[in-house]
């Protein structure tokens, strides 16, 4: 959420910034029911003040009136109740405030690159799709995941597995070098976590929802990793830095097309995670420093890739800023997106009552910045990448010691 003093003083700007977002959201609405919800606070505080005051009088005039003003202040309550309801909600549908930098722009095609790095390889045949040479290696078998779950569901086996785990054993060492602490979550959460991260409300139609129980399925550990601290006043004089290892779970709802060709887009996938808890005025730093993570990884991992800052269309109403990565993909012919890299400011730490005092004693919430580490995407980045003619794949330099010394994944292997 968004301070609601900004949105009662500085109404304005927030205005803007919805007109800019495209969002329908009727501030006007909002600002009548806070003004309403207000009002009757007060006269409640006021009809509270007075029956004490009588309680205090012991005549019995004075607990007569006592009395008749006890059946103002149920009725009363019960509006005031309902009016904090109706706000809270509205309230939560508040997108965040933007970024000055954040682009214009309707969709992910209005995005802007901002950087361009490393060396596209150049084959002397045409290159094949990930899910083509996987599978013809015998490393990947979609055909037995969708037996088993369902379209969007795969096995890596043998070789790919090895080079699955190969991947993010790496990336988790690099992680923790650089000062992330490494956890492990849940991956099923309650809706107030989902809530307060800000998938929900505005991201049901993607979660694996549990029968009978308030319960979801994680799509990336962002939503148990911040939520950690919930209900928390937090020290934040140096940065909380987490990292995770987890599956997530996406219903990707609404893809289709070329988009979705090979194991791109699916149900089921791995991810690391880099969330950082720190003062307001290190986010705009530390949401650099998670970017530079980021392309680290990809240089080391040697994949070609431009990093894009993400339009206001293509942008999700908890982040104020985001960069994505794309990485090149041969046989795509183009740069697919591989991480992103959202400053979130205060916009969870509100909704999940999270705090720190700052340098003056006092209490108020801290940004948080979410970026992925790295997904399985990167790995078909790797396969289509490090393709051989005869339909091998390299083993990247940087992961040949955590394959146990092998350079070259074969189909006898």
């Amino acid at each position: 959420m968004i301070s609601i003093d900004l949105i009662r003083n500085e109404t304005t700007r927030v205005q803007k910034m919805l007109d800019k977002r495209g969002s329908k959201f009727s501030l006007k609405k909002f600002l009548a029911v806070d003004a309403d919800y207000l009002d009757n606070l007060k006269k409640l505080e006021m009809l509270q003040s007075r029956r004490n005051a009588l309680s205090k009088d012991r005549t019995e005039s004075s607990i007569e009136r006592a009395k008749k003003i006890k059946q103002d202040i149920v009725d009363l309550s019960e509006i005031v109740s309902k009016l904090e309801k109706q706000r809270k909600d509205l309230w939560a549908m508040i997108p965040n405030m933007l970024d000055e930098r954040v682009p214009d722009g309707e969709s992910d095609k209005d995005n802007v690159a901002i950087k361009f790095d490393g060396k596209k390889q150049e084959f002397n045949f045409k290159p094949k799709w990930h899910d083509e040479i996987a599978v013809n290696l015998g490393i990947l078998n979609i055909k037995n995941g969708v037996k088993v779950a369902g379209s969007g569901f795969y096995y890596w086996k043998g070789d790919g597995a090895k080079l699955m785990n190969a991947m993010f054993n790496f990336v988790l060492d690099m992680l923790r070098e650089r000062g992330f602490i490494q956890m492990t979550t849940p991956i099923l959460a309650k809706h107030n976590t989902f809530f307060g991260t800000g998938y929900l409300p505005f991201a049901q139609d993607q979660l694996y929802t549990t029968m009978g129980e308030n319960l979801s399925l994680i799509g990336t550990s962002e939503q148990t990793l911040v939520a950690f601290h919930q209900d928390e006043i937090i020290d934040v004089n140096k940065p909380i830095m987490y990292t995770a290892f987890t599956p997530c779970f996406r219903t990707e709802a609404g893809s289709y097309g070329k988009e979705t060709k090979g194991i791109f887009r699916v149900h089921q996938f791995h991810k690391v995670e880099q969330i950082i808890f720190c003062k307001p005025e290190e986010s705009r730093a530390m949401h650099e420093f998670c970017r530079e993570n980021e392309e680290l990884i990809l240089q080391k991992l040697g994949i070609p890739y431009r990093v894009v800052n993400v339009c206001v269309g293509d942008l999700g109403a908890p982040a104020s800023i985001k960069y994505d990565i794309e990485g090149w993909f041969p046989a795509y012919g183009d740069y697919r997106e591989l991480t992103s890299d959202s400053n979130l400011l205060d916009y969870q730490t509100r909704r999940l009552n999270i705090r720190f005092k700052n340098s003056e004693g006092k209490t108020v919430y801290p940004h948080t910045i979410s970026a992925t580490g790295i997904t399985e995407r990167c790995m078909l980045a790797i396969i289509e990448n490090y393709q051989t003619e005869n339909g091998d794949i390299k083993v990247p330099d940087v992961l040949v010691p955590y394959m146990n010394g092998q350079k070259v994944i074969t189909k006898n292997n």
